[in-house]
């Protein structure tokens, strides 16, 4: 059974940093690309950043320049560092999985709140 489980948000200060982290089970996780994607409130579903099974990282505009993602093929991990948060990053961030050319399985984690707040 395919279960994602993500874990690091919760309320964080403007400025400040917070991870996120999301573990996979369930899936040959190396073939899988792997993404963070976001929805702030009364808006669109938009990704954040997403890293292929080969480490190649593509940024969405909503974050770039304050987040890294990276991926742990061994724990089946895939993390996403957002640095200098704003109240504008608060959202619910979604963890996603795409075979892509392998198949076509495509798979989302349950969300995990982050809220940017004084």
């Amino acid at each position: 059974q395919v279960h994602f489980e993500e874990s690091g948000g919760g309320l964080v200060h403007p400025g400040e940093s917070v991870r996120l982290s999301c573990e996979a089970s369930g899936i040959i996780f190396r073939v899988f690309a792997m993404a963070w994607y976001r929805q702030v409130f009364g808006k669109e579903l938009e990704l954040v950043a997403k890293i292929s099974r080969d480490g190649v990282i593509e940024y969405g505009d909503s974050m770039k320049g304050r987040v890294i993602i990276s991926r742990d093929n061994e724990k089946r991990t895939v993390d996403l560092q957002m640095n200098n948060v704003n109240s504008g990053d608060s959202a619910l961030y979604y963890c996603h999985a795409d075979a892509a050319d392998a198949g076509p399985q495509k798979y989302w984690g349950p969300g995990i709140q982050v809220t940017v707040s004084s």
